[in-house]
């Protein structure tokens, strides 16, 4: 069934009001001549990490070491993620090359494993 015209406008008038209130919000809560509180800079130290930890443990939660490629793809993926931002400190490169690397494997090499 195709939206009326009051339902797009109303659509597109939600998610302006949701992105300008995301924009302005932090602005309202933290004017520019109040100290940030510390617990917001314990947040911005910590969700960093947090978040990256989330995404290894969401993306290895599938592995199966019992299937016949061993979750070799994954692990040596993440093997080069580390080793990449170790070397360089560069998480864009650290990121890219541990996606191209996967998907070169499960592409290449481990498609008829499968």
């Amino acid at each position: 069934m195709p939206m009326t015209l009051m339902e797009r406008c109303l659509i597109i008038a939600t998610v302006i009001l949701g992105t300008m209130i995301t924009r302005f919000l932090p602005f309202i809560i933290f004017p520019a001549d109040r100290p940030v509180p510390v617990f917001v800079h314990y947040l911005g130290k910590m969700l960093p990490s947090s978040a990256l930890g989330l995404l290894v443990i969401y993306s290895m939660k599938d592995v199966n070491l019992l299937a016949p490629d061993h979750g070799i793809p994954e692990i040596l993926s993440v093997l080069v993620v580390a080793l990449l931002h170790i070397w360089r400190r560069n998480m864009l490169i650290s990121i890219a090359g541990g996606t191209v690397l996967y998907m070169l494997m499960v592409q290449l090499m481990f498609q008829s494993i499968t």
